[in-house]
């Protein structure tokens, strides 16, 4: 009800919001959702919210479902902000700390953008959805169609962790493993969309995913009393949960409840496909593609995201930046946080130990700031990696100039 319409991220075209889109018409980028905050901060309060539901629907006026019955849940969100004193103490700092998206259903931080993506797709009346998938996104996808009642078309690169294939399998959807990286899986999509009657729920190429991947900001400020970090540590791969973080301190300010500080934001990727740190370090807006992108941390090899720009412009407006680590480093870090913690991180999660490392060493990080690393979801579904079976396996030639590789079901 609060939702005013649907804007451009790049040239600002508007849109109206209560239809189905994907990418703005005009130059292709991705749109956002902009909501009457000024009405919304007459009677939304941060003291309304301590009564409420826990998980992401507490935030319900600043998201974009008009009918309560649209909602598609199955208990995202609000997952735990942990302070690690045995993990800081090991780096040598006092105020570190982990937001653990490991909990959220289908055990990772996809779970809160799909959530309000196939909800809004229920709602706006498509009923199949479909998208390419590293691993994690098309596990949520699967499971959030099921419990809506909804059809899923997944399109996987052939190495992603069989755990999330079978994920996907297991709650009924149909499943496409492409020899090639998951740009490549998005060329299929795109080229089968119109013919097969799917909406593109991809990354960023439909508003609504990062409506749910804000919420994390939601959450990172009322966990903190109101008061952001001086830095967060993000692992990215399309970087949705960075831009919808920045989105939602914009709007906390508008709605009156935090002040202008904002966290340092850092991107960390991996050395085998590190787009954004490359574009960062030459000064550019936009990435260009990484060519041979390979990384046993699936979530990160993301050759070519289309919201580099909105990612590029969080780090350098926060006073960021960003940095790689290598595949042995990231699986180093999950370890060190599941022996110090408790918490079986993903090897994305895990990438964020040793980048604070470097971090420090460098002098971009000081020892007595309060930082928190985002750990993405479970290192439950990337046993082969910790078990040294998985290889950080790079495309096919063929398959990368031709955008497609052979499509099979496994």
């Amino acid at each position: 009800m609060h939702v005013k319409n649907l804007e451009c991220s790049y040239c600002h075209r508007e849109y109206e919001a209560r239809r189905l889109h994907n990418v703005c018409t005009e130059c292709g980028k991705p749109l956002l959702v902009r909501y009457d905050l000024k009405r919304i901060s007459k009677f939304l309060t941060r003291q309304a919210l301590y009564a409420r539901r826990s998980d992401l629907w507490r935030y319900r006026e600043v998201l974009p479902i008009r009918r309560e019955d649209n909602i598609v849940s199955l208990g995202e969100g609000w997952t735990p902000l942990l302070h690690v004193s045995s993990l800081g103490e090991a780096v040598g700092m006092s105020e570190l700390y982990v937001k653990d998206e490991s909990l959220n259903p289908t055990q990772s931080f996809k779970a809160r953008g799909m959530a309000v993506a196939v909800s809004m797709a229920k709602e706006l009346g498509a009923n199949k959805l479909a998208a390419p998938s590293a691993g994690n996104a098309g596990g949520a996808l699967a499971m959030y169609c099921a419990r809506a009642g909804l059809k899923a078309f997944l399109f996987m690169p052939r190495d992603t962790p069989r755990a999330n294939i079978i994920e996907c399998e297991a709650a009924g959807a149909n499943v496409t493993l492409i020899d090639g990286l998951i740009t490549d899986c998005g060329a299929e999509v795109a080229r089968r969309k119109a013919t097969e009657g799917w909406f593109d729920v991809s990354t960023l190429k439909e508003p609504y995913r990062v409506e749910g991947k804000k919420t994390l900001g939601y959450e990172i400020a009322e966990q903190s009393a109101w008061t952001l970090p001086d830095v967060i540590i993000y692992p990215t791969g399309g970087g949705t949960g960075m831009v919808g973080m920045w989105k939602a301190f914009d709007e906390l300010q508008q709605l009156g409840w935090i002040g202008e500080k904002r966290p340092r934001m850092i991107s960390v990727q991996a050395e085998g496909c590190a787009p954004i740190v490359r574009a960062f370090e030459a000064g550019e807006r936009f990435a260009d593609e990484f060519q041979n992108a390979a990384t046993v941390a699936s979530g990160l090899r993301v050759p070519k995201a289309i919201g580099d720009f909105l990612i590029l412009d969080a780090i350098r407006e926060s006073g960021g930046t960003a940095i790689t680590v290598s595949d042995e480093e990231l699986i180093a870090g999950a370890r060190e946080m599941a022996r110090n913690e408790g918490i079986f991180a993903a090897p994305e999660g895990g990438a964020c130990v040793p980048a604070l490392r470097k971090l420090l060493a460098r002098g971009d990080v000081k020892p007595g700031e309060r930082v928190l690393l985002v750990n993405t979801g479970s290192g439950i579904k990337y046993l082969d990696a910790f078990e040294g079976k998985t290889k950080a396996r790079k495309s096919k030639g063929e398959a990368r100039k031709s955008g497609l590789g052979p499509a099979m079901r496994p």
